[in-house]
């Protein structure tokens, strides 16, 4: 009820309304049901993009035990029932001009590797979609592997297939600059005008390999050119939509989500805020002109930054605002391509109230409750639709062998 509603409340209606409005603080829900937590543990949960290798890289962060972990860890995604997050083997596009991308990429595959010798009974890598299920009975965590930024391709197919033995099922064909594979939409620099002519030849490789395309980072013409060129449906492994961030082109307009859809593909919603309002990015954005062309050692310029911060608060989003996102994707298309790529790890400390680490999943089911969805589409959401698009592509490059 507004001030305006001029109906008036009973004496009952009016007690629960102060209760509830001083029960919780502003930008918290309550805790998610037993019901959302048993499906949140019952369903496959997967991630489609989770940054942690590069913490294990930076900070020495340990997955098993949390020591200097960000926002994944095994207890953590234990709470929370996420059973296969896609781990991101990041390589920084400058890497490209400077060389050494494909050794990163083997490097950060490495420490993933020692994670999961470390902890057998904690982790598995998971190169296959029945490996995810099989995992999941275990009870342990699997770890299915994405490339995010092609660069370590450096133009050779043999490298994709080398990068396919060790366990990548996806890529990100260009990550913050245009590389050798694609334009970014990140990068006013359209070298490509969509993707190289390289490009074209590693989506139809990368579909007779058995490895998932990845349209998130791409510009509108490069995903135009991968959805022209894919005989597989393709994904977007951590994207959130344009329509709630008009200027954010790295988001989704209307028809890639429903062209994505229409070819059997699946739209991961990123959670990051500033992918999910448009008041968050508008806040990343005049950080990210204050520090532009200033030396990183110019102290009194850091301190001018910090004091702007300071008189204005992160507009962090809600759950809610994340939810408008899945609800979009729906309709504009089907509950069968949507699910989950929160960019956990990649996103700093911009993560929604109520989706702050991988052990709130069970708010995010709740919120799905809440709006209406029964569990059975909740199931397709969480996990179940990505299991699907991967297996179609496992299916089309069994067919090419």
């Amino acid at each position: 009820m507004t001030s305006s509603d001029p109906r008036p409340l009973s004496m009952a209606a009016t007690v629960l309304a102060l209760l509830s409005c001083w029960s919780l603080p502003p930008g918290t829900m309550a805790e998610p049901s037993t019901q959302a937590r048993r499906l949140a543990q019952e369903f496959i949960i997967i991630d489609g993009h989770i940054d942690a290798p590069y913490h294990i890289l930076l900070r020495g962060a340990d997955l098993a035990s949390g020591e200097n972990s960000v926002q994944f860890d095994y207890e953590r995604a234990r709470a929370g029932g996420l059973d296969a997050p896609f781990l991101s083997i990041y390589v920084p596009p400058e890497k490209e001009a400077s060389g050494g991308a494909k050794a990163q990429a083997d490097m950060l595959l490495g420490l993933v590797e020692g994670v999961v010798a470390l902890h057998p009974d904690k982790f598995e890598i998971a190169r296959s979609t029945d490996d995810v299920r099989r995992i999941h009975a275990s009870g342990k965590i699997a770890f299915p592997l994405g490339m995010e930024n092609g660069s370590p391709i450096e133009g050779d197919l043999d490298n994709l297939r080398h990068f396919y033995q060790r366990g990548i099922r996806y890529i990100t064909l260009a990550h913050s600059r245009a590389n050798h594979i694609s334009d970014s939409s990140y990068d006013d620099n359209e070298r490509w005008n969509g993707l190289s002519p390289f490009g074209f030849l590693l989506v139809r490789a990368m579909n007779e390999l058995g490895i998932m395309v990845d349209v998130s980072h791409l510009t509108d013409r490069a995903i135009e050119d991968v959805l022209a060129t894919s005989v597989a449906p393709v994904i977007a492994s951590h994207s959130s939509l344009r329509h709630f961030v008009p200027d954010f082109h790295r988001n989704l307009p209307d028809r890639l989500v429903q062209e994505i859809a229409r070819q059997g593909g699946v739209i991961m919603i990123n959670f990051g805020s500033a992918f999910v309002t448009a008041e968050a990015n508008r806040y990343s954005q005049t950080i990210k002109a204050l520090h532009a062309g200033a030396d990183p050692d110019d102290s009194a310029r850091v301190a001018a930054v910090e004091k702007w911060r300071n008189r204005n608060p992160y507009p962090y989003a809600t759950l809610e605002d994340v939810l408008d996102h899945i609800d979009r994707v729906v309709q504009l298309s089907s509950v069968d391509h949507v699910g989950f790529g929160s960019d956990f790890d990649g996103v700093g400390d911009s993560l929604p109230e109520n989706l702050k680490d991988v052990a709130d999943y069970p708010n995010l089911i709740q919120g799905l409750l809440d709006r209406g969805y029964a569990s059975g589409e909740i199931r397709k959401m969480a996990g179940e639709n990505l299991l699907r698009v991967w297996g179609t592509v496992e299916d089309l490059a069994r067919k090419v062998e």
